[in-house]
């Protein structure tokens, strides 16, 4: 899985004003808990979350706080602004190597489903997956192999067997599926009427 630096200031618990007051420096409040340590409240540059926030794919994010202390961290809950999308806040969790991690990676389909050739229509129905693996097993995506997708028929979470890696995505998830179109029904009922 990709790695993701990131640099933060500590900070001491603010009101309402102080928080309002990092926002407009630019600075986003975080909050880094979990693995046994004490919550640390922090501060990061909104600039410096682009690369992070702004993708489908998770990082384990190598977080140095006030130059000196390392943290291995994944991101928890993000919290954005309803009008003007900014993030206002962010929620970190630390994460052993060791221990396995819980994460959500993103869905890659590969190949051209029979039904489609058939005149069926792919429709993917979920973007990522619920996986827990060690830290180093942690795939960057997961690749689904639709080439045998047939008309009506369907891929679930259930189907997807990684090597290593445990699907936590309720097994009866829909991922995607190929739907019989109007002119595959007007085709058959030709074919039929034939």
């Amino acid at each position: 899985m990709k790695h993701f630096a990131l640099n933060g200031q500590t900070r001491e618990v603010g009101n309402k004003a102080v928080i309002k007051a990092f926002r407009k420096q630019g600075l986003v409040p975080c909050n880094l808990y979990g693995n046994g340590i004490e919550n640390v409240l922090f501060t990061v540059n909104e600039k410096d979350l682009k690369g992070l926030i702004n993708t489908p794919y998770s990082h384990i994010i190598d977080l140095t706080l006030d130059g000196k202390t390392n943290y291995s961290v994944i991101l928890h809950e993000l919290q954005f602004h309803p009008v003007k999308d900014n993030c206002l806040h962010i929620d970190f969790l630390a994460v052993d190597e060791k221990k396995p991690i819980a994460i959500n990676v993103p869905i890659k389909f590969e190949g051209h489903a029979i039904g489609v050739q058939k005149g069926g229509k792919f429709v993917p129905g979920a973007r990522s997956l619920r996986i827990s693996a060690q830290m180093e097993n942690l795939p960057d995506d997961i690749t689904i192999d639709i080439t045998n997708l047939d008309l009506d028929k369907k891929i679930k979470a259930g189907d997807v067997k990684v090597e290593k890696v445990s699907i936590l995505t309720d097994k009866d998830a829909i991922l995607c599926l190929v739907k019989t179109t109007r002119n595959v029904d007007t085709s058959a009922a030709a074919t039929e009427a034939e």
